[in-house]
C-alpha cells in the first residue's frame, strides 16, 4: 500500500549566493553546500517470498484452551520431539516442514527448536504454534537459571533458533489468518506466579531477565521470514545476529506497548530488507545493532509500527552503521488497543560513548507519524556509559516526513556528541505539528521545513531542494 502522495527527489547543491537565515537567537550564513549522499539500502533485488514445496507435513493433535493445556503437556511439550525430528530429516532439502491442523485441533506446543540450512518451518493458516511455558526447557547449561533475574543474562535459549544458510520461517495466510507463533510472555511460567513480563519489569529496577527470545539467527546467510504472525514474545522477538542476506515480508508482530523488552525485529549484518510488515511490541520496532558486525545495506520500507519505541539504529553502533534507507512508513504512538508506547519516538538513533561508532549515510524517506512524542531522536548520550567508544552521526537525511496529532509535549533531539564530533544532517519537506527542538553540536541544512533548531554550536544553512511534505494516512493493525 502506498499512502504517501508525494515523492521527493535528492538534495541538489545551492547555487544561489549566500543568505542570512535567522532562527532564534542563531544567525547562520547560507553557502552552497555540498550535496547529501543518499542511502540506497539494501543493494539484493528482493520480491515477495514464496512457500516451497512441502518435504513433510504435521498435523496437530492438541486444541488449546485460553492458549493453555494440561499440566503434563506444559511441563513437557509433547510436540517438540516430533518438529525436530521433521526438521532434523528435511534440512538441506529446500523444502518445507509443515504445521497444519487435523479438524478441530489446530495447537502445537514445543520447546525450544532449531531450523536447519536450506528449509523452511512453514506455519498453516489457522494453526498457532506455542513455546513452552517451563523455563526449564530453556535452560543454557552454565548460565543464570531461565525463568529469573539474575546478575547477568544469556540464561535461556531461544525458542527457534536458525543455524543454517538459506532457512526461512513462513506461515501460509488464509480466511483464518496467517501461521502464529504464540510465545506466551504474558501467561505464568509454569510452577510459578510469575509471567515472562513480570521478570522484565522487575528487572527494570536492577539485574537481568532471564528470558528467551522467540527466533534468533547467529552468522546465518539468506534467512527469509514470510506471512508470518508472531504475538506475546517474552523478549525480542526476532535478532538476525550477522550473515549476510535477510528478508522480512508480511510479517505481523502483535505484542502490548507495555510488554518490556520486546523488541519487534533486530537485525546486525549486511543486505537485509523489510518489507510490507506491521510490528507492535514494548520496545523498539526495529533497532539495528553493530555490537558485533558491522551493519550496513538495510532497506525498512512499506511497513507500520504501532505503540513501539521507534524505528531506531543503535544502542549498540561500535562496529559501524551505513547505508540505511527508511522510506514509505508509517509510525503511530499508540498500540491497537489504544496503549500509549512507553518511550515514544519517532525515526530514532541512540547510543553512547561505552557502545558508539559510526552511523553514515542515513536516509529517510516519506514517513508519517502520529501521536509521536519524539519524531525525531538522534540522542548521542542515550545512557550514561562512559568510554572511548564515541557516537559519530553523520550524513543522516530525512526527506519526507511528517508528524500529526503530536502529544503536548512533543519534541525532538538533534544533537552530537562535541564541537567536534558534531550531527551532520540535513531536513528537507519536514513538517510537524509540534515543533519543538533541543540540538546541539549539529550542522544542519534546511529546505521546506517548518523546524527551527537552534543551540549551541549549531549551524543552520539553507539548502537548495525539492519535492514536498509527505500526504499521510495510517493504516489500522490488521489483525492476526
Amino acid at each position: 500500500m502506498n499512502v504517501w502522495s508525494a515523492v521527493s527527489s535528492r538534495v541538489q547543491p545551492l547555487v544561489s549566493a549566500a543568505v542570512l537565515l535567522a532562527v532564534g537567537l542563531l544567525v547562520a550564513v547560507a553557502r552552497p553546500a555540498a550535496a547529501a549522499s543518499l542511502a540506497t539500502g539494501d543493494p539484493r533485488s528482493v520480491s515477495q517470498p514464496s512457500i516451497p514445496a512441502s518435504c513433510t507435513v504435521l498435523t496437530a493433535s492438541l486444541t488449546a484452551s485460553n492458549r493453555q493445556f494440561s499440566s503434563s503437556a506444559e511441563s513437557s511439550p509433547p510436540d517438540t520431539s516430533r518438529i525436530q525430528s521433521a526438521l532434523n530429516g528435511c534440512v538441506g532439502t529446500g523444502k518445507a516442514v509443515v504445521l497444519a491442523a487435523n479438524g478441530a485441533s489446530n495447537a502445537f506446543l514445543a520447546g525450544p527448536l532449531t531450523v536447519g540450512g536450506s528449509e523452511v518451518l512453514v506455519i498453516d493458516s489457522g494453526v498457532t504454534l506455542y513455546a513452552s511455558r517451563n523455563a526449564a526447557n530453556y535452560q543454557v547449561s552454565g548460565k543464570p537459571t531461565c525463568g529469573t533475574v539474575a546478575s547477568s543474562g544469556g540464561g535461556c535459549k531461544p525458542f527457534i533458533t536458525v543455524n543454517g544458510a538459506n532457512a526461512g520461517i513462513m506461515g501460509t495466510a488464509g480466511s483464518a489468518g496467517q501461521g502464529l507463533i504464540d510465545g506466551r510472555g504474558d501467561l505464568d511460567l509454569v510452577g510459578q506466579s510469575v509471567t515472562w513480563w513480570d521478570l522484565a519489569n522487575t528487572a527494570k529496577s536492577g539485574g537481568s531477565q532471564n528470558n528467551p527470545r522467540l527466533i534468533q539467527s547467529n552468522n546465518v546467510n539468506n534467512f527469509t521470514v514470510y506471512d508470518l504472525s508472531l504475538t506475546n514474545s517474552p523478549n525480542f522477538h526476532i535478532v538476525f545476529n550477522g550473515g549476510t542476506g535477510f528478508t522480512v515480508w508480511g510479517l505481523r508482530i502483535k505484542t502490548p506497548a507495555n510488554a518490556r523488552n520486546t523488541d519487534g525485529i533486530d537485525p546486525s549484518g549486511t543486505d537485509v530488507t523489510i518489507n510490507n510488515s506491521y510490528i507492535q511490541d514494548g520496545d523498539d520496532g526495529v533497532a539495528i545493532k553493530a555490537s558485533n558486525f558491522a551493519s550496513q545495506n538495510m532497506t525498512i520500507e512499506n511497513s507500520h509500527f504501532y505503540g513501539t519505541h521507534g524505528i531506531s539504529i543503535g544502542s549498540e553502533t561500535n562496529d559501524g552503521v551505513s547505508n540505511i534507507l527508511v522510506k514509505n512508513d508509517t509510525l503511530s504512538g499508540k498500540d491497537s488497543s489504544g496503549t500509549t508506547s512507553t518511550s515514544d519516538n519517532g525515526l530514532r538513533i541512540k547510543s553512547d560513548s561505552s557502545v558508539g561508532g559510526l552511523v553514515s549515510t542515513v536516509t529517510y524517506e516519506n514517513i508519517c507519524m502520529t501521536g509521536i512524542k519524539a519524531p525525531l531522536d538522534f540522542d548521542p548520550f542515550y545512557a550514561s556509559g562512559n568510554g572511548s567508544h564515541i557516537p559519530n552521526y553523520t550524513n543522516i537525511v530525512v526527506d519526507g516526513a511528517k508528524a500529526v496529532s503530536s502529544p503536548s509535549s512533543t519534541k525532538s533531539v538533534l544533537e552530537g556528541f562535541s564541537s567536534s564530533v558534531k550531527l551532520s544532517l540535513t531536513l528537507e519537506n519536514v513538517n510537524f505539528d509540534a515543533t519543538s527542538t533541543t540540538a546541539e553540536n549539529a550542522t544542519i541544512g534546511v529546505f521546506d521545513t517548518n523546524l527551527s533548531p537552534s543551540g549551541t554550536n549549531v549551524t543552520v544553512t539553507s539548502i537548495s531542494g525539492s519535492g514536498s511534505v509527505p500526504s499521510c494516512s495510517f493504516p489500522s493493525f490488521p489483525g492476526l
